[in-house]
């Protein structure tokens, strides 16, 4: 139900302020998350609902996929969290399907898929968003596109991918990366351990 969003947004924030809390590494010095396109497909209109939750939109309509909780923190190369980051993230739903007008891809768009969804980074650098395990389409191997901005700080755009999937050594965007730049972009998808998400991915963005 519609009325019900508000409340669920704000637990789903709270625990971004959370993702990154007993964790070692903060302070290390830190290799900048690569660059990548934004690509073609970053919506050309926005779904009105833009929260972290990407799986159940405010009329109530939930997506198919496999629902994963992806978080991490946003960091400075000096290992040092950088607080009210804006993180965007898209991504096709588990169709293959962009919210653009120019996907006109065979299979019907998934009602209950936002497609978008942005949040800002806690005290602690920790962001978190509740989406679906990327899946592949002609040409492209899964990824979740990212863009993150900060004060101080260069606006970055890249792509998240998943680990182990079979159609990573075709991907050309990914074949842009170098071996170090790959594996920095390249996370695993785990079985979660709590909540009701049935996978878990952990991904640091650090900014230059």
């Amino acid at each position: 139900m519609a009325h019900h969003r508000p409340e669920r947004r704000r637990l789903l924030l709270a625990a971004a302020g959370l993702a990154g809390a007993a964790l070692p590494g903060i302070g290390a010095a830190r290799t900048a998350t690569p660059q990548q396109m934004r690509g073609p497909f970053y919506p050309d209109r926005m779904p009105l609902d833009q929260d972290n939750d990407l799986t159940r939109m405010m009329d109530g309509d939930a997506s198919g996929g496999e629902i994963t909780d992806l978080s991490g923190r946003v960091l400075g190369t000096d290992g040092e969290p950088i607080a009210e980051a804006l993180v965007e993230i898209w991504q096709c739903d588990a169709n293959g399907r962009y919210i653009h007008s120019k996907d006109l891809g065979g299979r019907p768009r998934d009602p209950g898929f936002q497609g978008y969804g942005k949040t800002r980074s806690g005290a602690d650098g920790g962001y978190r968003f509740r989406t679906i395990k990327p899946v592949p389409y002609p040409g492209r191997a899964p990824h979740i596109h990212l863009a993150v901005s900060a004060a101080g700080k260069r606006s970055l755009v890249t792509q998240l991918y998943v680990a182990g999937a079979p159609e990573n050594g075709r991907d050309f965007l990914r074949g842009l990366l170098t071996s170090d730049e790959q594996a920095a972009v390249t996370v695993p998808f785990r079985p979660a351990r709590t909540g009701s998400s049935l996978l878990a991915a952990r991904f640091d963005i650090v900014m230059a």
